[in-house]
């Protein structure tokens, strides 16, 4: 093993074994640790979410408890609308794919591209916002060093994550416990050490209704507290990701999937209900160099051992930052799986559907983190800035979501009993996201919220584009593909020869194929007019790739190996019909040059006199950016085949 590969493996991780039939078991997430790693987002947004509302409220804060209770509701009914996405789509219902499926491809785009962006601001505010908690305890100047530590944390859970789902979620689970008990005990030790204040809040309340009624009016009021709750709308982000996920959730999946919504859900509406009743119990106010919740902590604590109330703190905003960290994990599983779907469908470069040997959509984990990494540079790690552009995406995704889930209850009304229940729960969604959504663009365009927009946009753009060249290129395959009817029609009438036996030590041609295809039976058809008569042997060599389209389940493996296997052996039929030696050999993998240079191996061992071929598409107008949309593994696999000292020919077919 070179130095590279023995870095990979202690960095990254050893490849997977894919024979191993428990792969899919020990690779998914059971409920609780799916509460972590796809959880964490919406549970760590406690950290930012409260203070933005609470904040925007200025010294009217006891009209927080209507933004407490607004909250609530929020998480509740799209906690519910989720669960009913999850019912309907049990192989992983994200934003892209219920709006693909329920409205139109069109509309899947501009849900997928939204999430994306939301996505990658997912990993840059989780991170700005642990780096907050974490300075929050240290000396004020040491402020300078938290966008390099920021960006040093993008860059370890990049790492972290392309060794894989369980590997990045396991590591974190100490942690996340250490902030729910911090949190739950803080929330509980101020109702409780508080409690006869109660009374006196909700006087506050209705005099602060009083104050601000008196001097904007009802419109003015009602403005003031959907401004607040608006701003800490960041709160209800990542409940998306739990139905996007539900690839990684260990069987049976819509279980799985609904019990971790529900701990999701009650966790959150606990965490951010309990923090901002706690803030008006304990009088908290903004302190420079701190967070709300850190400035709660000690005025809870203000009355313990001095080294009992600075433990506590420690602990409590260590956790906090270690979850936001892990909130970070959402981005960095759901957007490479949003990248992987929309890749499937040709809306993104297809190299994002590609899995490494960790079973990881690896250039999606490496999108993401270069993104995050931007952003963090760019804002300059502010979580002010950051909130600014974070949520207006998501809400896009709620909304177009909970719309296609009411298209389809109502088109599917005679076959639901239960049709009313549900369409209400995902209209009442659609209502409340639909109306977060608008409110976000109308308060944070002007404050950079044109931003996200003007990205998304672009993103939306890009994939069209992408698209449309798939398209094309499909159109100019399709002249190719007239020599399978071609060969079919020509197989029907020739007359049918018995192959010999196997002579290893005659001329070997040997065929590098990806299906039963015009580009396959271009090259074999070329080969035979070039060399007639040379080759007594002909050998097909093809590799069932894995990628985020079929690593489903351990029966779509199987399904891709028997297809495989019925592709080549369609050349072994066409061939041996006509009086030639054939075999056919296949293998199944992540990485294609890996896999078939060791089946080339093996051939050439057996074939002494074996001579590899391989066909390449060639396009007229090819650029730097078309090249990249393509696969060229031939060509790298030449250069090992070279390093081996084996000869390949590839035959250029232009379309």
């Amino acid at each position: 093993m070179n130095i590279f590969g023995f870095l990979k493996n202690t960095v990254i991780g050893r490849a997977h074994n894919l024979s191993d039939k428990k792969i899919f078991h020990n690779m998914s997430l059971i409920a609780l640790l799916a509460w972590v790693g796809l959880g964490a987002d919406g549970l760590s947004s406690s950290c930012y979410g409260p203070e933005a509302a609470f904040r925007a409220l200025n010294t009217h804060t006891h009209l927080s408890l209507f933004v407490a209770l607004a909250s609530v509701i929020t998480i509740v009914v799209i906690c519910l609308s989720y669960s009913q996405i999850i019912e309907l789509f049990p192989s992983g219902g994200g934003g892209y794919l219920v709006a693909s499926k329920l409205l139109s491809p069109t509309v899947g785009v501009v849900s997928g591209c939204a999430l994306i962006g939301d996505y990658i601001l997912t990993i840059a505010i989780s991170v700005a916002s642990g780096a907050d908690a974490m300075f929050s305890m240290l000396p004020v100047e040491w402020q300078a060093w938290k966008l390099k530590f920021s960006l040093i944390v993008v860059v370890l859970l990049t790492l972290l994550n392309l060794r894989g789902v369980k590997e990045s979620v396991v590591l974190w689970v100490p942690v996340f416990f250490v902030f729910v008990a911090s949190y739950t005990f803080a929330i509980v030790w101020a109702v409780s050490a508080h409690f006869g204040d109660l009374p006196n809040i909700a006087h506050g309340v209705t005099g602060d209704v009083k104050s601000v009624g008196s001097d904007v009016g009802l419109f003015g009021l009602i403005a003031l507290v959907l401004g607040a709750y608006s701003l800490g709308a960041g709160t209800y982000t990542g409940i998306e990701a739990v139905s996007n996920g539900l690839n990684v959730l260990r069987e049976p999946r819509v279980q799985t999937g609904k019990r971790t919504m529900f701990y999701m859900g009650a966790s959150l509406s606990f965490v951010v209900g309990g923090l901002l009743l706690a803030y008006l119990l304990y009088h908290v106010e903004h302190v420079d160099g701190k967070t709300l919740n850190a400035v709660l902590f000690e005025k809870i604590t203000i009355a313990w051992p001095a080294w009992l109330s600075h433990g506590f703190v420690i602990a409590a905003m260590a956790s906090s930052a270690a979850l936001l960290f892990i909130a970070a994990q959402t981005g960095f599983l759901g957007g490479p799986r949003v990248l992987a779907n929309m890749a499937v469908d040709r809306w993104m470069p297809t190299r994002f559907a590609t899995l490494s040997d960790r079973l990881v959509t690896q250039n999606g984990v490496l999108l993401m983190g270069l993104a995050a990494l931007l952003v963090v540079l760019l804002t300059v790690a502010s979580v002010d800035m950051l909130v600014v552009l974070y949520s207006i995406n998501v809400f896009i995704t709620f909304s177009l979501s909970q719309l296609g889930m009411v298209r389809h209850w109502w088109t599917d009304r005679k076959n639901e009993p239960r049709w009313k229940r549900k369409i209400f729960i995902n209209g009442f969604g659609f209502l409340l996201t639909s109306g977060i959504l608008v409110s976000l663009c109308i308060a944070k365009f002007d404050e950079g919220g044109w931003a996200t927009l003007l990205v998304t946009g672009a993103l939306i753009g890009l994939s069209f584009w992408v698209k449309h060249h798939y398209r094309q290129t499909q159109k100019k395959l399709h002249r190719l593909n007239e020599l399978v009817a071609a060969a079919l029609a020509d197989d029907a009438i020739v007359v049918e020869k018995t192959p010999p036996p196997c002579d290893a030590n005659a001329r070997t041609a040997v065929f590098l194929v990806n299906g039963f295809n015009g580009l396959g039976l271009h090259t074999l058809l070329a080969v035979v007019r070039m060399f007639p008569k040379v080759y007594n042997n002909f050998i097909f060599v093809q590799v069932g790739v894995l990628d985020a389209g079929n690593f489903k389940g351990a029966s779509e493996v199987e399904n891709l190996r028997e297809h495989s296997q019925q592709e080549v052996d369609r050349y072994v039929a066409y061939m041996g019909k006509r009086g030639f030696y054939t075999e056919a050999h296949i293998a199944l993998g992540t990485d294609i040059v890996d896999e078939a240079a060791k089946l080339c191996d093996v051939i050439a061992d057996k074939f002494p006199q074996a001579q590899f071929f391989a066909g390449q598409l060639v396009f007229k107008d090819e650029s730097l950016v078309t090249r990249w949309l393509h696969n060229h593994t031939v060509f790298e696999l030449q250069r090992r085949l070279y390093q081996h000292g084996r000869a390949m020919l590839i035959l250029p077919i232009q379309v």
